[in-house]
């Protein structure tokens, strides 16, 4: 079988799911930046990579040489990971009938029956299957409206996004960034997108008893309105570090007491929390999107109401004066990710798409 997965800058998890693939004999080719982070590691396997640089959302010289590939490589099946390249790919697939094409899917929503865009991604009857990485996606597409014109319930195919544990051991060194002693640090790895509920966090730890020490520890890009405005408006200014974006991101969180992601909509699998998780650190979510499919509300962590910094206070609160339930849900946080969310369940989910399409095609 003969796959060609289309990506820009794939992460660590998508790069081992191309592994494990090629590992039980799927012919995988990669399309991927040539300066891609983890390119080497697809070198270090053998696995075929390349580039195709996809400027627009409609690149004609870039659709000529996808559909000459397809082509002259025979391939089956086409895994698409990105907007961009899944409007090319379903453009250079005009006429070849026998190459199934999946879609990737890792946030909820932001597509619609009235939106011509989502005609020519996610809408598109060209797709065969959409790979949802949690079924807070699936769902969203199984619920759309207007119900007449909804999707088959068989295209939306949820399969996790599996990470290994092992990956994320190394713990960073909160020193750097001043942080005081014996401060019990509350770590949230976001960006500005006002739907990430940044700002919420930042109220709740004004609402946090004063006899705890805490620290809020914001890496990312915090450049949002938002987000400024309500550090400047806090009491606790003075305790809240925003270093930036940091390329050691899940070794920061490992270094945290807990970490919180506040977000109130759209959101997927969030790998910031996967990852401190992995590291026995335990997380406060939302119920917003796939968070409290990942978190098993008061065992592997908590799951609090969108847009309620009082219940992420209280969450804090109650993480902090028992240290007992604390590292009892980091142990079960990490626990869950070993066992329900590794890398080995995606390769394995992901085979039987691959298997099931194939197997249609050949009839």
């Amino acid at each position: 079988m003969n796959v060609l997965a289309i990506t820009e800058s794939p992460d660590r998890p998508t790069v081992e799911t191309f592994i494990g693939l090629y590992k039980k004999n799927i012919n995988i080719s990669v399309i991927c930046r040539s300066n891609c982070e983890h390119k080497t590691i697809l070198d270090q396997h053998q696995i075929k990579n390349f580039e195709i640089i996809f400027r627009r959302k409609i690149d004609y010289e870039a659709i000529k040489k996808l559909r000459n590939y397809l082509i002259d490589q025979k391939v089956d099946i086409v895994h698409v990971f990105s907007n961009n390249t899944l409007t090319n790919t379903i453009f250079s697939l005009i006429g070849l009938k026998n190459i199934k094409l999946i879609a990737y899917r890792g946030i909820v929503g932001n597509v619609s029956y009235f939106d011509p865009i989502s005609w020519i991604r996610f809408l598109n009857p060209r797709i065969n299957k959409i790979i949802c990485v949690c079924d807070a996606i699936k769902n969203y597409f199984l619920s759309m409206r207007p119900k007449f014109l909804r999707m088959n319930s068989n295209k939306p195919i949820r399969v996790y996004k599996g990470h290994n544990v092992d990956w994320y051991n190394e713990v960073a060194d909160l020193d750097q960034y001043s942080i005081p002693a014996n401060s019990f640090v509350v770590g949230c790895v976001a960006n500005s997108r006002p739907r990430k509920g940044v700002d919420y966090l930042i109220r709740a730890i004004d609402l946090v008893p004063e006899n705890i020490p805490i620290v809020l520890l914001l890496i990312g890009r915090m450049r949002g309105r938002k987000i400024k405005k309500a550090i400047k408006q806090s009491k606790r200014k003075n305790l809240i570090f925003s270093p930036g974006f940091c390329e050691n991101a899940p070794a920061i969180s490992a270094a945290c007491d807990l970490v919180c992601l506040p977000s109130y909509k759209r959101e997927g699998l969030p790998r910031s929390i996967i990852e401190a998780m992995s590291a026995a650190v335990p997380p406060i979510v939302t119920n917003s999107g796939g968070s409290p499919e990942l978190v098993e509300d008061n065992i592997s962590g908590i799951v609090v109401p969108v847009r309620d910094s009082q219940s992420i206070a209280d969450a804090i609160k109650k993480l902090y004066f028992d240290e007992s339930l604390r590292k009892s849900m980091g142990q079960k946080a990490r626990e869950r990710i070993k066992l329900k969310f590794n890398n080995e369940i995606t390769v394995n989910e992901t085979l039987k798409v691959y298997q099931d399409l194939h197997a249609d095609q050949t009839k």
